[in-house]
Protein backbone atom coordinates (compact mmCIF):
# COMPACT_ATOMS: atom_id res chain seq x y z
CA UNK A 1 0.00 0.00 0.00
CA UNK A 2 1.37 3.48 -0.72
CA UNK A 3 1.22 5.31 2.72
CA UNK A 4 1.71 8.46 1.01
CA UNK A 5 -2.17 7.88 -0.68
CA UNK A 6 -5.09 10.22 1.20
CA UNK A 7 -7.04 6.68 1.40
CA UNK A 8 -6.44 3.21 2.46
CA UNK A 9 -9.42 1.93 0.65
CA UNK A 10 -11.38 1.82 -1.87
CA UNK A 11 -15.17 0.77 -1.50
CA UNK A 12 -17.79 0.71 -4.65
CA UNK A 13 -20.93 0.53 -5.56
CA UNK A 14 -21.71 -2.18 -8.06
CA UNK A 15 -24.83 -1.93 -9.91
CA UNK A 16 -24.81 1.08 -12.38
CA UNK A 17 -20.92 1.53 -11.62
CA UNK A 18 -19.29 -1.94 -12.33
CA UNK A 19 -22.19 -4.15 -13.47
CA UNK A 20 -24.95 -2.21 -16.36
CA UNK A 21 -28.60 -2.92 -15.15
CA UNK A 22 -31.31 -2.18 -17.04
CA UNK A 23 -34.88 -2.71 -15.13
CA UNK A 24 -36.46 -2.13 -18.89
CA UNK A 25 -35.02 -5.46 -19.77
CA UNK A 26 -36.82 -7.05 -16.89
CA UNK A 27 -40.25 -5.58 -17.29
CA UNK A 28 -40.14 -6.87 -20.97
CA UNK A 29 -39.44 -10.24 -19.92
CA UNK A 30 -42.19 -10.72 -17.34
CA UNK A 31 -44.45 -8.87 -20.49
CA UNK A 32 -43.48 -11.46 -22.72
CA UNK A 33 -44.77 -14.26 -19.95
CA UNK A 34 -48.23 -12.81 -18.70
CA UNK A 35 -48.93 -10.77 -21.81
CA UNK A 36 -49.21 -7.61 -20.32
CA UNK A 37 -46.96 -4.54 -21.57
CA UNK A 38 -44.11 -3.80 -20.03
CA UNK A 39 -45.09 -0.35 -20.20
CA UNK A 40 -47.74 -0.87 -17.89
CA UNK A 41 -45.96 -3.05 -15.57
CA UNK A 42 -43.03 -0.49 -15.29
CA UNK A 43 -45.76 1.74 -14.28
CA UNK A 44 -46.92 -0.44 -11.60
CA UNK A 45 -43.42 -1.39 -10.43
CA UNK A 46 -42.86 0.83 -7.04
CA UNK A 47 -39.18 0.22 -5.07
CA UNK A 48 -41.81 -0.49 -1.89
CA UNK A 49 -41.16 -2.18 1.41
CA UNK A 50 -41.19 -5.09 -0.10
CA UNK A 51 -38.22 -4.16 -2.53
CA UNK A 52 -36.48 -2.98 0.64
CA UNK A 53 -37.44 -6.07 2.44
CA UNK A 54 -35.84 -7.99 -0.21
CA UNK A 55 -33.04 -6.55 -0.38
CA UNK A 56 -31.94 -6.54 3.12
CA UNK A 57 -32.82 -10.14 3.22
CA UNK A 58 -35.89 -10.15 5.55
CA UNK A 59 -37.76 -12.20 3.08
CA UNK A 60 -37.00 -14.90 0.49
CA UNK A 61 -37.44 -14.52 -3.56
CA UNK A 62 -40.49 -16.45 -3.13
CA UNK A 63 -42.34 -13.96 -0.96
CA UNK A 64 -40.86 -11.21 -3.00
CA UNK A 65 -42.19 -12.51 -6.20
CA UNK A 66 -45.62 -13.64 -4.85
CA UNK A 67 -46.41 -9.29 -3.61
CA UNK A 68 -45.18 -8.78 -7.08
CA UNK A 69 -48.63 -10.88 -8.32
CA UNK A 70 -50.21 -8.89 -6.32
CA UNK A 71 -49.02 -5.07 -7.10
CA UNK A 72 -48.49 -5.76 -10.75
CA UNK A 73 -51.26 -7.73 -11.67
CA UNK A 74 -49.49 -10.30 -12.85
CA UNK A 75 -50.10 -14.25 -12.32
CA UNK A 76 -46.05 -15.47 -13.30
CA UNK A 77 -44.62 -18.83 -11.37
CA UNK A 78 -41.71 -18.06 -9.47
CA UNK A 79 -39.74 -19.16 -12.21
CA UNK A 80 -41.34 -17.23 -14.52
CA UNK A 81 -40.64 -14.22 -12.09
CA UNK A 82 -36.67 -15.53 -11.30
CA UNK A 83 -36.06 -15.66 -15.57
CA UNK A 84 -36.80 -12.14 -15.59
CA UNK A 85 -35.34 -10.28 -12.57
CA UNK A 86 -31.88 -11.89 -13.63
CA UNK A 87 -32.66 -10.16 -17.08
CA UNK A 88 -31.58 -7.07 -15.12
CA UNK A 89 -28.11 -7.91 -16.32
CA UNK A 90 -26.51 -6.40 -19.32
CA UNK A 91 -23.07 -6.92 -18.43
CA UNK A 92 -20.16 -5.33 -16.95
CA UNK A 93 -19.44 -2.16 -17.71
CA UNK A 94 -17.43 -1.22 -20.23
CA UNK A 95 -13.62 -0.50 -19.48
CA UNK A 96 -14.65 -1.19 -15.52
CA UNK A 97 -12.57 -3.99 -15.33
CA UNK A 98 -9.31 -2.63 -16.28
CA UNK A 99 -9.60 0.17 -14.13
CA UNK A 100 -10.38 -2.15 -10.88
CA UNK A 101 -7.72 -3.81 -11.37
CA UNK A 102 -5.68 -0.70 -12.15
CA UNK A 103 -6.36 0.47 -8.92
CA UNK A 104 -6.00 -3.00 -6.62
CA UNK A 105 -2.57 -1.93 -7.43
CA UNK A 106 -2.44 0.81 -5.09
CA UNK A 107 -5.07 -0.01 -2.67
CA UNK A 108 -7.16 -2.66 -1.58
CA UNK A 109 -10.81 -2.35 -3.16
CA UNK A 110 -14.08 -3.22 -1.55
CA UNK A 111 -17.58 -3.42 -2.91
CA UNK A 112 -21.34 -2.50 -1.51
CA UNK A 113 -24.16 -2.79 -2.86
CA UNK A 114 -27.89 -2.79 -2.33
CA UNK A 115 -28.86 -6.68 -3.70
CA UNK A 116 -31.15 -9.84 -3.14
CA UNK A 117 -29.59 -12.98 -2.66
CA UNK A 118 -31.06 -14.20 -6.22
CA UNK A 119 -29.10 -11.36 -7.88
CA UNK A 120 -26.20 -12.22 -6.12
CA UNK A 121 -26.13 -16.08 -7.19
CA UNK A 122 -26.91 -14.85 -10.77
CA UNK A 123 -23.46 -12.27 -10.51
CA UNK A 124 -20.81 -13.91 -8.90
CA UNK A 125 -21.24 -16.67 -11.20
CA UNK A 126 -21.64 -14.77 -14.97
CA UNK A 127 -19.08 -11.43 -13.67
CA UNK A 128 -16.57 -13.74 -11.76
CA UNK A 129 -13.63 -12.15 -13.51
CA UNK A 130 -14.74 -8.58 -12.87
CA UNK A 131 -15.28 -9.36 -9.26
CA UNK A 132 -11.87 -10.61 -8.82
CA UNK A 133 -10.19 -7.32 -7.60
CA UNK A 134 -12.67 -6.80 -4.55
CA UNK A 135 -11.30 -8.19 -1.36
CA UNK A 136 -14.52 -8.57 -0.19
CA UNK A 137 -18.31 -8.24 -0.80
CA UNK A 138 -20.45 -6.56 1.44
CA UNK A 139 -24.16 -7.13 0.77
CA UNK A 140 -27.30 -5.74 1.88
CA UNK A 141 -29.03 -9.02 2.29
CA UNK A 142 -25.92 -10.49 4.50
CA UNK A 143 -25.82 -7.24 6.45
CA UNK A 144 -29.27 -6.63 6.73
CA UNK A 145 -28.62 -2.94 6.28
CA UNK A 146 -29.52 -0.72 3.28
CA UNK A 147 -28.03 2.51 1.53
CA UNK A 148 -27.97 5.07 1.88
CA UNK A 149 -28.44 4.43 5.61
CA UNK A 150 -25.38 6.00 7.28
CA UNK A 151 -25.76 2.47 9.71
CA UNK A 152 -24.60 0.47 6.73
CA UNK A 153 -21.58 2.69 6.21
CA UNK A 154 -20.50 2.32 9.75
CA UNK A 155 -21.16 -1.52 9.61
CA UNK A 156 -18.75 -1.77 6.68
CA UNK A 157 -15.60 0.45 7.92
CA UNK A 158 -15.79 -1.73 11.30
CA UNK A 159 -15.44 -5.08 8.66
CA UNK A 160 -12.52 -2.69 6.82
CA UNK A 161 -10.81 -1.96 10.20
CA UNK A 162 -10.15 1.30 8.46
CA UNK A 163 -11.15 4.93 9.73
CA UNK A 164 -14.18 6.08 7.71
CA UNK A 165 -12.34 9.75 6.34
CA UNK A 166 -9.62 7.30 4.76
CA UNK A 167 -12.28 5.18 2.78
CA UNK A 168 -13.15 6.52 -0.80
CA UNK A 169 -16.78 5.07 -1.85
CA UNK A 170 -18.00 5.51 -5.24
CA UNK A 171 -22.31 5.11 -6.60
CA UNK A 172 -24.26 6.58 -8.78
CA UNK A 173 -27.12 7.44 -6.60
CA UNK A 174 -26.52 10.47 -5.01
CA UNK A 175 -28.31 9.77 -1.83
CA UNK A 176 -26.35 6.94 -1.73
CA UNK A 177 -23.34 9.62 -1.71
CA UNK A 178 -24.87 11.18 1.09
CA UNK A 179 -25.56 8.48 3.17
CA UNK A 180 -21.59 7.64 2.99
CA UNK A 181 -20.36 11.34 3.58
CA UNK A 182 -23.00 11.45 6.61
CA UNK A 183 -21.25 8.42 7.66
CA UNK A 184 -17.73 10.22 7.44
CA UNK A 185 -16.37 8.44 4.40
CA UNK A 186 -14.97 10.30 0.84
CA UNK A 187 -17.66 9.71 -1.45
CA UNK A 188 -17.74 10.43 -5.12
CA UNK A 189 -21.25 10.42 -7.29
CA UNK A 190 -19.77 8.24 -10.66
CA UNK A 191 -21.30 7.90 -13.63
CA UNK A 192 -18.77 6.07 -15.69
CA UNK A 193 -15.08 4.38 -15.49
CA UNK A 194 -13.98 8.33 -16.95
CA UNK A 195 -15.49 9.89 -13.97
CA UNK A 196 -13.99 7.25 -11.31
CA UNK A 197 -10.94 7.49 -13.07
CA UNK A 198 -10.93 10.91 -12.55
CA UNK A 199 -11.49 11.23 -9.30
CA UNK A 200 -8.96 8.81 -8.38
CA UNK A 201 -6.25 10.86 -10.77
CA UNK A 202 -7.42 14.04 -9.62
CA UNK A 203 -8.73 13.81 -5.79
CA UNK A 204 -6.71 10.91 -4.64
CA UNK A 205 -3.28 10.40 -6.39
CA UNK A 206 -3.84 7.21 -7.97
CA UNK A 207 -2.86 6.90 -11.50
CA UNK A 208 -5.52 5.18 -13.89
CA UNK A 209 -6.22 4.40 -17.22
CA UNK A 210 -10.14 5.24 -18.18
Amino acid sequence: MQTSLPVDALLFDLGGVVLEIDFGRVFAAWASFSGVSGESIAARFRFDGQYEAHERGEIEAFEYFDSLRGSLGINLSDAQFAAGWNDIFVGEVPGVRSLLRQAAGAVPLYALSNTNQAHARYWRREYREVMRPFRELFLSSELRLRKPAPAVFHDVVRRIDVSPERIAFFDDLAENVEGARAAGLKAFHVSSPSAIASALQNELGIDCDP
